[in-house]
């Protein structure tokens, strides 16, 4: 009876142990470079490095960033900005990479991606929204490097809002992207990864430009995807 009685009170501290580890876990947040709580809580982060190489003259471009169940919401403010340059011919999914714009690449899973989305917005409230093909991960040359563009973004969901305050120099750009697209919704306790960057010129410049991003490539090139950082939804 006794030796019955003592398996019984170890069986229920186990299980009262168990129960406490997984509460502590469920609790944590997981380890990644940024955690992303659900709207209307916000997380920001800045960045003003130069690529491939450290530019001190990179202007900052603050990211704020939250969800819901369905939507990822990114907002940009890019500071210290002298010329807003565009092409006001350019529409949705055009070359408006070539001008000023902020960007987003964005993939559900912890990978090194071959496949991902690339989401821009320019000042003029254009936006460039595409699934990339990279198998080599890095555009190499000779490599296959593809596009599927989401035709109708307003349509599917998306939203974007962009503001200029040229007296201040800075603009800003709100913007919402359907989690649906990943296969996405829901997403708490999944970790991402993802790059954001900053295309700057002029006039006077174009088409050269000043490319800026958060995590580093060591290239002139954005589409290296060991590069990107991770992004918990917490």
């Amino acid at each position: 009876m006794l030796q019955l009685v003592s398996s019984v009170a170890t069986v229920i501290v186990a299980t009262s142990l168990l129960s406490m580890c997984a509460q502590g876990v469920q609790g944590a947040q997981v380890k990644a470079d940024v955690n992303v709580p659900k709207c209307p809580s916000t997380t920001s982060f800045m960045y003003d490095s130069g690529i491939p190489k450290n530019d001190p003259s990179c202007p900052k471009t603050e990211v704020t960033m939250c969800y819901t169940q369905n939507k990822l919401k990114i907002d940009f403010t890019a500071y210290d900005e002298t010329n807003f340059y565009f092409d006001p011919k350019h529409k949705t999914n055009d070359d408006i990479w070539a001008y000023e714009v902020v960007e987003a690449f964005i993939y559900k899973g912890t990978d090194d991606p071959q496949t991902y989305f690339e989401y821009e917005a320019s000042p003029n409230n254009v936006t460039f929204n595409a699934f990339i093909y990279n198998p080599s991960r890095t555009r190499a040359s000779g490599s296959p490097f593809d596009h599927a563009y989401v035709e109708d973004p307003i349509g599917d969901g998306f939203e974007v809002n962009t503001v200029l305050d040229k007296k201040n120099k800075v603009w800003k750009s709100h913007n919402v992207i359907p989690l649906g697209i990943f296969n996405g919704e829901s997403p708490k306790g999944s970790v991402w990864r993802m790059n954001f960057f900053r295309t700057v010129t002029s006039p006077k410049k174009y088409p050269d430009q000043q490319l800026c991003g958060w995590k580093n490539t060591k290239a002139a090139n954005f589409h290296i995807t060991k590069a990107f950082g991770t992004v918990a939804f917490v």
